[in-house]
């Protein structure tokens, strides 16, 4: 089932996550409800407060960026109660969407080497290293588990100039190919 996703100013995207219980109801449907919003808004990644949910949950799909990167090819993952156990490296800047912020992108600050702990869809630990553009899409995904926003990363003055852009999406005005869930219509 396609879910709404949640815009900028929505009170959920704000909030610390927190990790879910093996006894999780109905988690298979979530992940599938999760991945096919996510492919129906042809994002790469899509985090639980995203969709209106307080828990430790993402799913990653770089699948479709495989024929520019291919170490991409067949990266599809849940991450279920992850945390950051090692970040580090280089800082690189690359521009950044995100589908809670249609329609604006901004080059973002973000190490290249990423340790994680996580379990996967069927709650099997694992504690795994990611370096390049998979660091920098968990790092964002990530960072909406507490509460954490891309445009939270920019400077003061780029956050200042896209202002405008902000206030609409609070305000409930935004061009979307999928459903979207505001402030105004919560």
């Amino acid at each position: 089932m396609i879910l709404p996703i949640y815009i900028y100013g929505h009170p959920v995207l704000r909030r610390v996550t927190r990790d879910i219980s093996s006894d999780y109801p109905n988690l298979k449907e979530l992940l599938d409800d999760m991945y096919e919003t996510m492919n129906k808004a042809e994002g790469v990644g899509l985090a639980a407060p995203q969709i209106g949910r307080e828990d430790r949950i993402l799913v990653v799909d770089l699948d479709s960026l495989a024929k520019n990167d291919p170490l991409l090819k067949g990266f599809r993952k849940a991450f279920i109660n992850a945390h950051i156990i090692e970040l580090d490296g280089e800082d690189e800047i690359m521009e950044e969407g995100c589908l809670s912020i249609p329609g604006i992108h901004e080059k973002v600050p973000r190490k290249n080497h990423l340790r994680l702990q996580y379990l996967d869809e069927n709650l099997q630990p694992h504690d795994e290293v990611y370096e390049g553009y998979k660091a920098r899409v968990l790092q964002h995904e990530l960072d909406h588990l507490e509460g954490i926003m891309y445009i939270d990363r920019i400077s003061g003055i780029r956050k200042q100039m896209i202002r405008s852009k902000l206030n609409r999406l609070m305000e409930g005005r935004t061009n979307c190919s999928y459903r979207v869930k505001t402030m105004q219509n919560r």
